[in-house]
């Protein structure tokens, strides 16, 4: 049966899984999209895919399987995205902007693919996201699970995440209730992860030579990075903010 979706914001999110071990739990996790109208699906570097393990456990969202786009790297899989949620349940120093609620992050999403993609990023079976990942995400999701044990497999994850996304479709514009639809609207386009990373670059470049980032364990370069995360620019501001480094300059 072909895939559709009803909705240009559902057909905005994508599910990203990076070096998935087991076939059959990507399956289980085009399974888990396909239940909630979610059908675009990214692997980066799976052990063994294609794989009849993943057709298997997928049952009726084969279709799903053979759509999905495998990368090399997750940059090449987030590129696009104006909004990149990593989801860890690990603490970080310099932490992203975290939803600790799964309809917050929903909510926020469908709002986010108003204007581009939106990606929702998942680890390895056994230890997840690396910081390095983590750098190339937005934000991050921490599900609020018991304390004493908050392992969740990957398919699990997938199919919380992509329930509330759902729900938070529903709610705002998949129901089509005028009043909510317009809570939605409005707010200036997102800058995409790849213009991200230009102006963090640019950044670089500009401040290396004065020898700002040189500091020792001061780790500034993080830390800046961390702190345009969390202020979530608009593609203009960021313009903005990327036209006034380059003034000071004088370039």
């Amino acid at each position: 049966m072909p895939i559709t979706t009803n909705d240009h914001l559902l057909a905005n999110l994508r599910v990203v899984l990076v070096q998935t071990y087991h076939p059959g739990n990507i399956g289980a996790a085009a399974r888990a999209m396909r239940t909630m109208g979610i059908t675009a699906l990214h692997l980066i570097n799976p052990r063994d895919f294609p794989a009849e393990e993943a057709s298997r456990m997928a049952a009726g969202a084969g279709e799903l399987l053979k759509r999905a786009q495998v990368h090399d790297s997750l940059q090449a899989a987030v590129g696009d995205c104006t909004m990149v949620i990593g989801a860890s349940a690990r603490l970080r120093e310099r932490a992203l902007p975290c939803f600790e609620e799964g309809d917050e992050m929903g909510q926020a999403a469908m709002h986010a693919a108003l204007h581009g993609p939106v990606a929702l990023v998942f680890g390895r079976e056994r230890f997840g996201l690396t910081n390095e990942e983590l750098d190339h995400c937005t934000h991050q999701l921490r599900l609020p699970t018991d304390p004493s044990y908050g392992i969740l497999n990957l398919a699990q994850a997938v199919q919380i995440a992509c329930y509330e996304l759902r729900n938070a479709w529903r709610r705002g514009n998949g129901d089509r209730d005028p009043e909510r639809m317009g809570e939605m609207q409005g707010g200036e386009p997102r800058p995409s992860r790849a213009q991200l990373q230009y102006f963090d670059e640019l950044l670089v470049e500009l401040l290396r030579p004065t020898g700002f980032l040189n500091q020792p364990h001061a780790k500034t370069q993080e830390k800046l990075r961390a702190i345009i995360r969390r202020s979530e620019p608009s593609k203009r501001e960021l313009s903005m903010l990327t036209g006034m480094i380059k003034a000071l300059a004088g370039k």
